[in-house]
């Protein structure tokens, strides 16, 4: 019987814990734009931005 009173307050410390974190990410904006991280694989890459490497390794690929 202990260890579930054990299992139950470790479960409620995790949560809170996630609960707290999520809390600060939200007062912290990390949730404010949610439009634009889905349309930025859309727009070119400006001249001059240094491309990842897996972005190297495609173009060589399509040649």
């Amino acid at each position: 019987m202990g260890i579930i009173v054990l299992l139950i307050a470790i479960s409620v410390t995790i949560a809170i814990a996630f609960l707290a974190v999520f809390y600060w990410n939200m007062k912290s904006g990390q949730y404010d734009d949610t439009y634009t991280p889905s349309v930025r694989m859309l727009f070119e890459d400006k001249p001059g931005m240094k491309a990842t490497p897996h972005a190297k390794n495609i173009k060589k690929s399509q040649k």
